[in-house]
This record gives structure tokens, sequence and C-alpha cells, in this order.
């Protein structure tokens, strides 16, 4: 088995080998993996936060199982602006988005000068995180400002205060454990929302008073209640609440 590293702003993974395939994710710059399925242009690969997907062999570097090893054994350290920039030389440099682990530049032949998070955060600091995406537009599979789903929304606010969740809202909420009523919830905790066949389809992170900030259409604060989330603006529900769970 080979490993990888992404040494760009992100990558797309994807359901299949090919560039028309669905939006798995999001490789963000730093980000390793394991390759499970290489193939002449395409190479199925696991990420370290479970997700499994084909990216292009042309967007990523390989490394060797020593490197893979000592890189994750490595504390995190986070991009904390929405948009910051790796120094690839002294003429070169691009744009990388928040929550990429840039403590990895260093192997890249790489510099980063800006600010990072690692340290488990306060739970308060859910809040003031979550914030910073108002507005992102909705994109399935996405995890970056520009275009993320409520599943790396959350994935990512959390991630920025040092509490690594999976990427999906199901395993997400196989995490922590259930409180009884909104009542009982703080700012920071997590709702989930179920279809008609019961199956966990979106996530979202509570705000005080009956408020709730996630990716629906954009990042947004609509009411909480225990039927669901309230639109105010098409003044209904948009979605049904299945369970409450404290994570942080």
């Amino acid at each position: 088995m080979t490993y990888g590293i992404c040494a760009l702003s992100l990558i797309p993974i994807r359901e299949a080998s090919q560039h028309n395939a669905p939006l798995v994710s999001e490789v963000l710059y730093g980000d390793i993996f394991k390759i499970i399925t290489p193939q002449k242009f395409w190479s199925k690969v696991r990420l370290q936060d479970k997700t499994e997907g084909w990216i292009n062999n042309t967007q990523f570097q390989e490394i060797s199982v020593a490197d893979f090893d000592e890189l994750a054994a490595q504390p995190s350290q986070l991009a904390t602006d929405l948009v910051e920039f790796i120094y690839k030389d002294s003429q070169i440099l691009f744009a990388v988005p928040i929550g990429s682990l840039v403590q990895r530049a260093p192997f890249l032949g790489h510099r980063f000068e800006g600010e990072t998070s690692g340290d488990k955060a306060q739970k308060e600091n859910l809040r003031d995180r979550a914030f910073m995406f108002m507005n992102t537009p909705f994109c399935k599979g996405g995890k970056s400002p520009f275009g993320m789903d409520a599943d790396g929304f959350v994935q990512t606010v959390y991630a920025l205060c040092g509490i690594p969740l999976p990427r999906t809202a199901t395993a997400q909420a196989e995490k922590g454990h259930v409180l009884s009523f909104i009542e009982e919830s703080e700012p920071g905790d997590l709702a989930f929302f179920d279809n008609n066949e019961g199956e966990i389809v979106h996530v979202g992170i509570i705000l005080e008073n009956n408020h709730i900030i996630h990716a629906h259409g954009h990042v947004r604060v609509d009411r909480l209640d225990q039927t669901g989330i309230f639109n105010p603006e098409l003044r209904t529900h948009t979605h049904k609440l299945r369970l409450i769970k404290s994570i942080a």
C-alpha cells in the first residue's frame, strides 16, 4: 500500500474515477491518505477521517509509509483565516482554505507564516468559528469557504477547535452523548435531522436562544424547536429533528 499528501490548495475526491463523477469530499492542503486502489490515471484513497473516493493522479504527491507515520504523529496546526497563503519559493505563493494542515508545509518545501489553531478550545469558541462561514454557499462534498455541505461545515468548525469528527452526519451522530431536550443543550452542541426513512441526512450547530447555524442553500441561522428547523423566510420547517448530542 502506498500513501499520498495534498500539496495543492485542495483536491476533489469523487465517487468514481472520472472528472464528472459526484463530489464525495475535498482533500485540503496538508491532508495525508492511503492509496488503496492505484490505477493509471486515478487512485482510490482513504483519508484519515475514513472518507474514501477517487482522486486524479496528477493532483497529489506520493510519500513513503515512514513519512506518512511521521506526519500523522505531528500535532495538528490548522490555518485559521478563511483564505491563507503558502509560499512555494521566493517568487510563488498560492492560496489555501481555512482548516488546511499547514504544519506540513516544511515537509513539502513550503513556508507558512499565518495564524494557526490546533489545541482543544473552549466550547464557546465553536460559535465564533461557525460564524466565520456565514453565507458560504452549499456545495455537496465541499469543505472550503467557497462551498461546503452541512457535514463538512460541522467537521471543519469542530476541527478548528481541536475536536476531530468524522466526515458524514451519520458518523458524527455516533459521537458524544444524547440530550433529551433542546433546553438541555448548550451553544456548540449538535442537532441531527432525518428523512422519512429515518436516515440522518443533516446536522447543525446549536446556538443561543433556540437558534441553529447550518448549511442549507448557504450557511445560515434559523430557529430550532422540538419539531426541527424553522425557516422564517419560507415560514415552514425544513428539517425534522432526530436527536441532539453534546460532543465537546
